[in-house]
């Protein structure tokens, strides 16, 4: 299938018809620049793999191997595609939003998001050729509601506000370690353009953060309820890092294309058969160290979050399809099944969401 447009020009116009295809009020985002941001490297030396001490690759051209040249388009593709796809499923909240102040921030969070894919696709038009049309245009052509978006966390439901705050605190947090991690890429126009990224991202992770703070302090929604959304989308982050033992992920890091979270950092060699499972360890002793602080304001005689066990509900990894329990104990197939429509949100649980945050106390202030 041809691309159906030449220039990135075109390809904008193509992106807003993406817009009013899913349904989005682009008056929310009349004020808002949609433009290709780069930042400044610290240095233009290739930090990490077989091409360490070699000077960033400017073009294409330059990439010395078509397999490198493949994994790079392949980089920015999924990345493009989360930030299309949280843009569908954040879609519907608008109407119900708790304040004007959280109204304002999802509108930030939105519109940056479609600036992250904005640039990946300017990338993919502009470095290319052919097959980056071909590959910008099918970013703007899956559907997260249809199930079509490549990672697992982009085809689920954001149905309320409580889903927004757990996912801007989890998903976009790993968007916060996927960019890192490429900002080390040998491929300078890709490590500059995450340099900005990484700045909005982070209005992404307060967010969240925040706004399940305000939830806490107010005080209207069960611990347990809300526990059940952290049970739904922290599977998922986890996901997000990939496959253990990952052999792509070695190979990223050879060619240069993604280094470790800490890569700048970081003077021990890297574990490169273990790269993916580094990732996710830091980002659970993160989000371990957010959910304690959390729970430092519920009240003493109330149950505490806990982050589910790294086995629980994966879909991607060692543990993948295993029937393991919210804190890791193997159950049989029936009793995983039961123990699913227990722990994770149901019809009822989001019909009392719905209930709950149509009251104007629901959520504290915003300070």
């Amino acid at each position: 299938m041809p691309a159906k447009f030449r220039t990135f020009d075109e390809w904008v116009d193509l992106f807003y018809a993406w817009q009013d295809d899913i349904g989005l009020e682009r008056s929310y985002f009349q004020d808002y620049r949609f433009e290709v941001k780069y930042g400044e490297l610290p240095t233009q030396e290739i930090l990490f793999g077989d091409f360490a001490g070699e000077r960033r690759w400017e073009s294409v051209r330059e990439i010395p191997d078509q397999r490198i040249r493949d994994a790079l388009l392949n980089y920015l593709v999924y990345q493009g595609d989360t930030e299309f796809a949280s843009v569908e499923q954040q879609r519907t909240l608008f109407a119900t939003a708790p304040s004007d102040y959280d109204l304002r921030a999802l509108c930030r969070v939105m519109a940056e998001e479609m600036r992250h894919g904005f640039q990946m696709s300017h990338l993919l038009v502009e470095y290319f050729g052919t097959s980056g049309r071909l590959e910008a245009q099918k970013l703007l052509e899956r559907r997260a509601f249809r199930k079509q978006r490549l990672l697992g966390s982009f085809n689920e439901e954001v149905d309320n506000w409580l889903d927004f705050f757990v996912y801007t605190q989890f998903i976009d947090r790993d968007g916060k370690y996927q960019l890192r991690m490429l900002s080390h890429s040998a491929f300078a126009p890709l490590a500059r353009s995450t340099l900005p990224m990484l700045k909005e991202e982070s209005f992404h992770l307060g967010t969240g953060n925040d706004g399940l703070r305000r939830i806490v302090r107010a005080g209207k929604i069960p611990i347990p309820l809300l526990q059940k959304y952290f049970n739904k989308w922290v599977p998922t982050a986890y996901d997000l890092f990939g496959t253990d033992e990952s052999s792509s992920a070695h190979w990223g890091y050879v060619w240069g294309l993604k280094g470790r979270f800490d890569e700048d950092t970081n003077p021990t060699p890297a574990d490169r058969e273990h790269l993916n499972e580094y990732a996710r360890s830091l980002f659970i002793a993160e989000i371990r160290d957010l959910t304690e602080r959390l729970n430092r304001l519920i009240p003493e005689d109330q149950p505490k979050l806990v982050l589910p066990d790294e086995k629980f509900h994966r879909r991607i990894g060692r543990y993948a399809g295993g029937t393991y329990s919210v804190s890791g104990e193997r159950l049989s197939p029936e009793a995983y099944a039961q123990h699913l429509a227990e722990v994770l949100p149901s019809e009822a649980d989001k019909a009392l969401v719905a209930e709950l945050t149509r009251q104007p106390d629901w959520i504290a202030p915003k300070n």
